[in-house]
């Protein structure tokens, strides 16, 4: 298995020191649970954060099916989505090719819609141009026959608990969700199980408010300071599983991929979607 993209992919937001990149995410509670299941698994890992979808082909595509993967996740566009002007049908042609050139290889490929975000403060703005995305992206997986995991459909979402504090990324209960949703798609007879949603005191106004501000300047400042300055959240970053290796649930008593040391990939909390 290999999987390419961003910080979907990477990730970020599901904070765990125990793997590499510090990092765990929902590609690899996937792979952990295919681990678990297959035998002679190998799992490499190329997503960034922080990327958008062109330098996601560029820099990690040719390199991942030089692996020759019998089962490659992508999901490139969603940080494209993010920017003034952005043109979901214009990235949807230049996926089209790529995905067809994936299928050619004889590897299983799994893509993502874009999850509802209705709900979501950050993003809701952006709602229309996701949909469109969304239809783009469905229309691909089913000319080429890759496994679409729907997100978009994934109600459990939109729950705030589903996402990290900066409320760009998924929380570690969403990245769990988000892994039983690939398993299901790949019609996988797995053993996963997401944590449980917890029932949350009602906040008042003033509650609301003062966490707003801690979020904005917590979080929407430096986003907003990156993308007047052109930097990336994934400027220093780099893939954190870049060759096949074991993926070993952290506490089982191995280590995963020991061979990347951390300081090839340091472990950043800063906020910004990819």
């Amino acid at each position: 298995m290999v999987s390419i993209g961003d910080s979907f992919t990477e990730g970020v937001g599901d904070p765990d020191e125990q793997v590499p990149g510090g990092h765990r995410g929902w590609a690899d509670r996937v792979a952990e649970e295919l681990d678990r299941l297959t035998d002679d698994f190998a799992y490499a890992n190329l997503a960034i954060r922080g990327r958008l979808y062109q330098p996601i082909i560029d820099e990690q595509l040719e390199p991942a099916l030089a692996l020759e993967p019998d089962l490659v996740t992508i999901s490139a566009g969603g940080n494209d989505m993010l920017r003034p002007g952005a043109d979901p049908d214009a990235i949807a042609q230049k996926l089209d090719g790529v995905i067809a050139h994936i299928a050619e290889t004889g590897a299983t490929v799994v893509m993502f819609d874009g999850p509802d975000v209705g709900n979501t403060p950050v993003l809701r703005s952006i709602r229309g141009r996701v949909a469109i995305w969304n239809e783009n992206v469905r229309v691909i997986a089913a000319r080429h026959g890759a496994v679409m995991t729907d997100l978009w459909g994934l109600h459990e979402l939109a729950d705030p608990l589903m996402w990290a504090p900066d409320r760009l990324h998924f929380s570690p209960l969403g990245h769990q969700r988000i892994a039983v949703e690939v398993l299901d798609s790949l019609g996988v007879d797995h053993g996963l199980v997401p944590d449980a949603l917890e029932a949350q005191p009602a906040r008042t106004k003033r509650e609301v408010r003062r966490d707003d501000l801690v979020w904005a300047r917590k979080h929407f400042a430096p986003w907003v300071a990156r993308r007047l300055t052109k930097r990336s959240s994934g400027d220093s970053i780099t893939a954190k599983r870049p060759k096949f290796g074991r993926a070993v649930i952290p506490g089982a008593g191995e280590q995963a991929n020991a061979q990347i040391s951390s300081d090839r990939h340091p472990s950043d909390p800063e906020a910004g979607q990819g």
